[in-house]
């Protein structure tokens, strides 16, 4: 075996032991119990713009970009905008890559791949900041429910253009809003692509550390991802993910297109 794949398989390995080790993921849980309440994920930023996410999602993320190489990404939830310019820049590396291959000169004033986020409510400061930023030609936004067959009806426009398509959604946590996201946006993932679903966490989590918010425990991201899997042979959890994580917001969150 060559030292690489002699690397490869180490690394198996050791992710087949963090999925047998129920004290560590337990343990794990217990640790993003504690750090909820002083929002930690609130703390980071990329290329200047805040994104609320847990730093192991990320580079879960950069890894399914690289593997899956998609021409569009879908989200779901804006924000701050820093999870959209996070996804702009993976794509500019992948377009920057490709033309390194081909000998190519790369124009970033033609990006070839693409973000498309979608919020209900896209806030004016955070617009503006978007808007200003070197990446934003990559990026496209529509204002609106993302669960509004108007919207849907954008979204599908778009992805039409675009041979492989991964999906993030992380927008309004309730289950039914969830389980609409998921029958509206996960047939436009490509074969082979993934759906992630973020804040699965909600369901193995107290009820309190939602605060006021209406979704919790049996009204979640993660109550909706195996609804939708009871009548969607198509997608699959690809569970070695979030077991290698440790930490992650997305336990049985990354859904695999395998049909």
């Amino acid at each position: 075996m060559n030292p690489n794949d002699a690397f490869r398989a180490e690394v198996e390995a050791n992710i087949d032991g963090l999925m047998e080790d129920t004290d560590l993921q337990a343990l794990s849980r217990v640790w993003i119990r504690e750090a909820t309440p002083y929002k930690w994920s609130y703390n980071f930023s990329w290329f200047g713009r805040p994104a609320i996410q847990l730093p192991n999602d990320a580079w879960a993320l950069q890894e399914l970009v690289w593997k899956v190489r998609p021409d569009l990404i879908i989200e779901t939830g804006i924000a701050h905008g820093g999870s959209l310019i996070y996804s702009a820049s993976l794509l500019a590396l992948l377009d920057l890559c490709d033309a390194t291959e081909k000998g190519e000169t790369l124009d970033p004033r033609k990006p070839k791949r693409k973000v498309l986020g979608i919020d209900i409510d896209i806030r004016q400061h955070n617009r503006d900041a978007i808007e200003a930023h070197p990446l934003f030609p990559r990026i496209e936004m529509i204002e609106g429910s993302s669960i509004a067959e108007e919207t849907i009806a954008k979204v599908r426009e778009m992805a039409s253009d675009y041979k492989r398509i991964l999906v993030c959604l992380d927008s309004n946590h309730t289950h039914d809003h969830v389980l609409a996201e998921l029958e509206a946006y996960a047939p436009m993932v490509t074969p082979e692509s993934y759906c992630i679903v973020f804040d699965t966490l909600i369901e193995d989590t107290p009820a309190w550390l939602g605060g006021e918010r209406p979704w919790g425990p049996g009204n979640s991201p993660k109550s909706a991802v195996h609804a939708y899997l009871k009548n969607n042979p198509d997608f699959e959890i690809d569970s070695r993910i979030d077991k290698k994580l440790l930490i992650t917001v997305a336990p049985d969150g990354f859904l695999k297109r395998i049909g």
